[in-house]
């Protein structure tokens, strides 16, 4: 392995963990940024995901192998991460060219005692293995060292899924998932984008979440024209969900409340035909103009964006002004650590607390500006009930005005029919059910 690769590797993990940036965003400013060859750029991806990926796994194979538990330096902690993640996980590089170029970087970065250090503990991995985990006796302890999740987490979730379903979604977490893309309706149709990538040796397949969702299951479809030219936009099955559950026609009234980076509310758009009033509010400035961007790549007009919090939109508009609302709620993320592992270990249970007190106000808030007989989809991508059935429910308590409308899956397919995450409260995806996000939506009616 070349020696910049893996000073690299380092770097993008030192960033991920001492700034506390998504890994997703480094790292892709990272590979536009370096002349990495494409070979090189894929090693580099991977090492740093599944590094950050199996951090506390690899911690517990680390920590098995020191004499005494003193604190190291983050980058000398980064570094044997990432050997470690290679020796245990990869077969691309040999572990004595692990071993080596490893002590290389200690002998260069710190001094000779660290690099005697990262020898050591590499070597005793190299030459006895690593522990067996399933010695752990504890299933909570078992299950959080085992997949990376923290112990607190694990348990939660046990608390609201039970042992079986918490193991399952937190290997699923692990794993990788294909791609999904929504075409634009409006200027081209799935069989005709799907034909073009098969032509292109992609291989794809039907999304059975939004008839304009397209899996892709082989290929790179950022090296396609498709994107940038408008015929189709990345979006997850999962949040395809919300403009499929929102019965829209053409012509009517809508607002997105918390519309960045424009996923949703341009799907909105095509469903309306681009046909209608469409406000899309973030609380960010800067990312009002992602959703213009996407917007306007997409070719869609009917979108007009501006800068608002949520929770005070009743000021700028009366009450029942709107056929149609979506209140994607800025919540935990604790569906999407897939892509975004370093969330499992930045968030505690405050966090959701505090987030779940921000979504209630935002329904209670956004849901009088609805129409009588309008509808309401609440979503968000995270599997906690505290953010998604509670706040459901709490709203509905304090609005007897208002209900939970579940006729909505009688619009999407019968696959998610057949989900198994259905409740009273609405539809909880597991990453596990169909190798989606985890997400949560709901449709609520005005009553007339």
């Amino acid at each position: 392995m070349k020696y910049q690769l893996r000073q690299t590797m380092l770097d993008v993990l030192i960033r991920i963990e001492k700034d506390k940036g998504f890994s997703n965003l480094l790292l892709n400013h990272e590979l536009q940024q370096s002349d990495l060859n494409e070979k090189d750029k894929r090693l580099l991806t991977e090492v740093v995901y599944g590094t950050v990926q199996n951090q506390l796994t690899i911690d517990y194979y680390i920590a098995h192998f020191m004499k005494n538990k003193k604190n190291v330096d983050l980058w000398v902690k980064q570094l044997l991460r990432m050997s470690v993640y290679q020796m245990v996980y990869l077969e691309k590089v040999p572990d004595h060219a692990v071993v080596h170029e490893s002590v290389e970087i200690a002998k260069i970065r710190g001094h000779k005692g660290i690099a005697g250090f990262v020898n050591g503990i590499l070597r005793s991995i190299q030459r006895d293995g690593v522990p067996d985990l399933s010695f752990i006796k504890d299933p909570v302890e078992r299950i959080s060292i085992e997949t990376s999740h923290p112990k607190w987490l694990v348990e939660r979730w046990i608390d609201m899924y039970g042992v079986e379903q918490t193991e399952a979604m937190c290997q699923e977490n692990l794993k990788h998932f294909p791609m999904s893309i929504r075409i634009q309706p409006l200027k081209t149709n799935r069989k005709s984008i799907m034909t073009q990538l098969e032509e292109q040796d992609f291989t794809v397949a039907e999304s059975a979440f939004s008839p304009q969702g397209i899996v892709i299951q082989k290929g790179n479809i950022f090296k396609t024209d498709l994107l940038k030219e408008g015929f189709a936009t990345v979006q997850d099955q999962s949040s395809m969900l919300v403009a499929e559950s929102l019965q829209l026609e053409p012509g009517m009234k809508v607002l997105d409340t918390c519309s960045a980076p424009g996923g949703k509310v341009t799907h909105v758009a095509e469903k309306m035909a681009d046909q209608g009033e469409i406000h899309a509010f973030d609380l960010h400035k800067k990312k009002v103009k992602l959703i213009e961007e996407k917007a306007a790549t997409l070719n869609l007009h009917a979108i007009s964006a501006f800068q608002g919090d949520a929770r005070n939109l009743h000021e700028k508009f009366e009450e029942a002004s709107f056929d149609r609302i979506v209140i994607d709620a800025p919540c935990s993320g604790l569906g999407v650590i897939n892509g975004k592992p370093e969330i499992k270990y930045e968030k505690q249970a405050s966090d959701i607390e505090r987030l779940a007190s921000i979504q209630f106000d935002i329904i209670q808030s956004a849901a009088p500006l609805l129409k009588p007989d309008g509808l309401l989809v609440y979503s968000t991508c995270t599997v906690d009930k505290e953010e998604n059935n509670q706040v459901v429910q709490r709203f509905l308590e304090n609005n007897p005005g208002f209900s939970i409308d579940l006729s909505f899956r009688d619009d999407l397919s019968e696959l998610i029919q057949h989900a198994p995450g259905w409740s009273s409260e609405g539809l909880q995806l597991f990453p596990q059910d169909f190798q989606t996000d985890g997400f949560f939506l709901t449709r609520i009616k005005r009553n007339g």
